[in-house]
């Protein structure tokens, strides 16, 4: 089943939030070598669509 969505109705405030990176790596746990490579890469600000895209997590095993 498909629906139709007008382009008005898409809320894309969530995508364009802009974040300091340091807060954001702050809040998700993420080492400084991590938080060095994203400020070369964005500096201070990034979109919360960008960021999470963009970091290596190492994986947390038991």
């Amino acid at each position: 089943m498909t629906e139709h969505i007008e382009p008005k109705q898409i809320e894309t405030d969530d995508l364009t939030k802009v974040w300091s990176v340091t807060e954001f790596c702050a809040r998700h746990r993420i080492d400084a070598e991590e938080q060095a490579l994203l400020l070369r890469l964005f500096g201070p600000f990034a979109t919360a669509c960008e960021l999470p895209h963009n970091v290596r997590r190492a994986p947390r095993f038991r």
